[in-house]
């Protein structure tokens, strides 16, 4: 959850996460495929339902630095998502990203949003989620190794 928010004004469970005024360029970064690519892999599952954890997904997603220009599109692009959500305000979360029932202009500003996150990295533009895997699993590396 990202909410520009005083804390005292909402109080996560223990099983959420909560990043109290992060910026909008994080949340597009948090909800693009390619972050959702990363926790599929190295992040867990209870049933079906994924398992965020800050240690396995969050704290090692490999994300290289880009400069404030990029961060300023990757904004603008997430915050084009949160207007197209707010067309909807009859349907759930979970209405909204039904994979056979998404409205369209959300799907494209999704596919906007992933674009512009994607081009930050080496390799782009991918084929496939392996190919993000290996790009990713490759930074993580360099990101890893000991200096």
């Amino acid at each position: 959850m990202l909410y520009n928010l005083e804390v005292s004004e909402k109080v996560p469970s223990f099983a959420a996460f909560a990043l109290y005024d992060a910026p909008t360029w994080l949340f597009g970064i948090l909800t693009s495929a390619l972050h959702m690519v990363w926790v599929k892999t190295v992040g867990g599952k209870l049933e079906t339902r994924y398992r965020y954890s800050a240690q396995l997904c969050y704290n090692t997603f490999p994300f290289p630095k880009i400069s404030d220009e990029k961060k300023e599109k990757i904004k603008e692009a997430a915050e084009e998502v949160l207007i197209t959500r707010e067309y909807y305000p009859e349907k759930t979360l979970a209405e909204l990203y039904d994979p056979d029932k998404m409205p369209q202009d959300l799907r494209e500003a999704h596919a906007k949003l992933d674009d512009i996150v994607e081009s930050c990295y080496p390799g782009y533009p991918f084929a496939s989620d392996e190919a993000r895997l290996e790009c990713l699993f490759k930074l993580y590396e360099k990101m890893t190794a000991k200096k």
